[in-house]
Formats: C-alpha cells, structure tokens, sequence
C-alpha cells in the first residue's frame, strides 16, 4: 500500500520559479501556486492584501521528506532578504513556511538553525515560520507559467555545489 501524500506549504518570492524547480524534486507529485498567509478572503492577482505569492506542495514521504523541499527551497531563493526575491519587491515576495503540523515547524526551525549556522548566506534567515492558513489558488495563467513560457521570468535559480551542512551537536 502506498503511502499517503504530503503537504508543505512555502513562500519565497514569485511563485513562477519556485514551482518551476520544485515540481522537479524527486517524490514531489503535485504543485500549485497561489496566495496564502494574509488577510484578504479569496485571493486573487489582483487583489491578496498582505498574502505571499506561495507554492502548495504535494509529495510522496517513501520518496522524500520535508527536510529536503526545506533545503532546496533554501538553495533556489535567497532567505536572508526581506520581503524581496531579485527585482521582485514587497511583501508579497517574503520568505515563509507554513507548517502543516509541528513536526515540520520542528523541521523547518530546526533546517533554519542549519543555514543560519553554514553561512551559505550573506546574512541570516528572515523566512517566517507560521501555521498553515488558507491557500488561495492562484488563476489559471500562473499556474505551470514557466512551463508553458520557458523563457518567462524567474528570480529562482539552483546553485551548483550548494549543499547544506547539519549543524555540529554541541
């Protein structure tokens, strides 16, 4: 019997490149954009207040686990800025996790002390740790973007070599 699908829910800037790479991820099965972590009912374009662009994210555990979305999701966005991803400015583009469960909030604050510590980064993490609220599907043109405009914007991009250290037990 297989076992059941996952959810993670994250945040790091536009949510075209985030999707692009993680969709890629080996035992990730399913991935949608849209908006999460604000105030405005029913999401749009157009209109999500103070929501992030985000990426719902469904994976098979026999394959992969939360930890390692985690630490790509470190490598293809830059966690120590801001409200910021590249050109792309504002809140919208903040960097967050939204745990599901506290098992991944223990993951993620766990994943967070390990980057902190690498100095992979200029500086250290900014990404908020927050429980899941609802997500809001974003419209049908932002979904698959890059795959339907392969030379489409991105701010996301995996970084050859970059691999992340567990922090030495003290």
């Amino acid at each position: 019997m297989a076992a059941q699908m996952q959810r993670a829910v994250l945040a790091g800037g536009c949510f075209w490149g985030m999707q692009d790479l993680i969709r890629r991820h080996p035992g990730v099965t399913a991935t949608r954009v849209g908006y999460t972590g604000g105030d405005v009912p029913n999401a749009t374009y157009r209109n999500h207040g103070t929501h992030a662009e985000a990426i719902e994210i469904l994976f098979d555990p026999e394959q992969t686990d939360f930890r390692a979305i985690l630490e790509l999701f470190f490598q293809i966005h830059d966690p120590s800025t801001r409200n910021r991803q590249g050109n792309d400015i504002g809140l919208s583009y903040r960097s967050a996790i939204y745990y599901v469960d506290d098992e991944q909030k223990r993951i993620a604050e766990d994943t967070i002390a390990d980057v902190d510590a690498s100095g992979l980064w200029p500086g250290k993490v900014v990404t908020e740790v927050e429980p899941v609220g609802p997500f809001w599907e974003a419209e049908p043109e932002h979904q698959d973007y890059l795959e339907r405009y392969p030379e489409g914007y991105t701010c996301h991009f995996p970084r050859p070599g970059w691999r992340l250290p567990a922090r030495a037990e003290g």
